[in-house]
C-alpha cells in the first residue's frame, strides 16, 4: 500500500483546530526518533504533546530535534520558518522554545516505506539534507493545517474505467488483426 504523505512535495492543506497540526508547503520531511533510536521521516504533521509536553507524532515518536512545550503555555505559535514560540502566564513577550527543522533527499522516491507514513533513507535516496524551513529549497510550515491527498477519487475512477475500455478495445483490435493474418496465411498456403 502507498502512504498518503509519501513523495509528492506539493499538496493542498486543510485548516484544523489543533495548533500542533503542521503542513509542509513545499519540499521536505519532518524527522522523528523511532523506538529503536533511528530516525524516520514523514510528511504527516499531525503532532500532539506527550505527558512531558514534548511534540510527538500520532505513533508517539518524538519530533527531532525534540521540542518541549511548557505546561503553563497560554499560546503556541509555530512560524513558517519552524520557530516555536510560547506565551506563558505572567509574560507579555513570547519566548522561543525550539526550532523545527526539515529534511530533504536528492531522490525522495528512493526512500523506503516503513508504513504508518514513515520513511527511511536508502542508497537510492541518498542521505538526509537538513535545514530550516523556507531555506535551501525547503518548504515552509503552516500551523493549524494538515496536508491532504491531491487525489480526486471520482476522477481517478473515471480514468481507470477509460483506461480499461481502451485496453479492451486494443485487445479486440489485436485479436481481429491476428484472425485476419491467419486467414491470409491460410489462403496463401492453399
Amino acid at each position: 500500500h502507498r502512504d498518503l504523505h509519501s513523495f509528492p512535495t506539493r499538496r493542498s492543506s486543510d485548516l484544523t483546530s489543533n495548533q500542533f497540526d503542521l503542513a509542509i508547503e513545499g519540499d521536505g520531511f519532518f524527522r522523528v526518533t523511532m523506538p529503536d533510536g533511528t530516525l524516520g521521516y514523514t510528511r504527516d504533521g499531525s503532532f500532539t504533546t506527550d505527558q512531558n509536553g514534548a511534540l510527538v507524532n500520532s505513533a508517539g515518536y518524538l519530533l527531532d530535534p525534540q521540542i518541549t512545550i511548557p505546561q503553563d503555555a497560554l499560546s503556541v505559535t509555530i512560524a513558517p520558518d519552524g520557530t516555536v514560540s510560547v506565551t506563558q502566564t505572567g509574560q507579555t513577550q513570547p519566548q522561543t522554545v525550539g526550532q523545527i527543522t526539515l529534511s530533504h533527499f536528492i531522490n525522495s522516491t528512493g526512500l523506503n516505506q516503513l508504513g504508518h507514513n514513515l520513511l527511511q533513507p536508502t542508497l537510492a535516496s541518498g542521505d538526509a539534507i537538513d535545514g530550516i524551513p523556507g531555506a535551501d529549497g525547503l518548504g515552509t510550515i503552516a500551523q493549524g493545517s494538515l496536508e491532504v491527498s491531491n487525489v480526486d477519487v471520482a476522477e481517478e475512477m473515471v480514468n481507470m474505467i477509460i483506461g480499461q475500455r481502451a485496453y479492451e478495445a486494443n485487445s479486440k483490435t489485436i485479436q481481429t488483426v491476428d484472425t485476419m493474418l491467419s486467414l491470409v496465411n491460410n489462403l496463401k498456403r492453399s
